[in-house]
């Protein structure tokens, strides 16, 4: 992979640099984030999909949700409102009876609901290009905003800091915080600009292969050397 420079931090994302936060070795980053992509490059975003409405729509779903679940809902749900003006017409109770398993479903069909008839009414049908532009649209919050831009438009604008991200980076001695915002702030300064799509993308298929929540396979982890997480319950010689 090519030499990696630390870029400064995106002036757009409305960030200021955190005061105390103890930044990590660069090398243990580049060597982390060459492992990602050595074994993870062919990681993309999980979430079934046609469109890029359709997208936001799956991703506004998977809040506090697996991916399997919403991929098992979307279906049924694209088949009856497959983009934004057929949603935005929709009977609430209906949504809410197709996107009921992700859970939370009444909000979650008021969100997305909310969504496509802001889309299709003030948006002219077609989703914005801009981070700022797009945390307005119900239930587009960053995450959910970074996904689309990045998977659908190849638009780096941002991290994607999911459950996974958080957990893994935090292993890693990335950061030592909690809040998905910070987090995402210091992912942007450490990586590169051209790194910020993928690399969410390959952390969050490393936490379902092998860095488990509940049960990590820490023993035989490429990653063991560089992470003081894995280093810390793996006895060393």
């Amino acid at each position: 992979m090519a030499a990696r420079k630390k870029p400064p931090l995106s002036t757009k994302a409305g960030f200021k640099q955190i005061a105390g936060v103890k930044r990590p070795d660069p090398d243990r980053v580049a060597a982390i984030d060459a492992l990602l992509h050595e074994h993870y490059g062919w990681a993309e975003c999980a979430l079934h999909h046609e469109t890029p409405f359709q997208l936001l729509i799956a991703t506004i779903l998977s809040a506090q949700c697996t991916d399997e679940v919403v991929n098992r809902v979307t279906p049924e749900l694209f088949a009856a409102y497959p983009d934004a003006e057929a949603l935005a017409q929709a009977d609430t109770p209906d949504v809410e009876r197709l996107v009921h398993s992700t859970g939370f479903y009444r909000n979650k069909a008021k969100n997305i609901i909310g969504a496509a008839r802001m889309i299709h009414e003030e948006l002219g049908g077609e989703l914005p290009r801009e981070l700022d532009a797009f945390v307005k649209i119900p239930g587009a919050a960053r995450k959910t905003a970074n996904v689309v831009l990045g998977t659908a438009f190849g638009l780096a604008q941002g991290v994607v800091v999911d459950t996974h991200v958080a957990r893994l980076t935090r292993h890693w001695g990335f950061h030592d915080l909690k809040d998905a915002v910070k987090i995402e702030q210091v992912l942007m300064e450490l990586l590169p600009r051209e790194r910020w799509i993928a690399f969410s993308h390959e952390v969050i298929w490393h936490g379902r292969r092998v860095c488990d929540a509940r049960k990590p396979k820490c023993e035989g982890c490429d990653f063991l050397p560089h992470c003081p997480e894995g280093r810390r319950r793996v006895p060393q010689d």
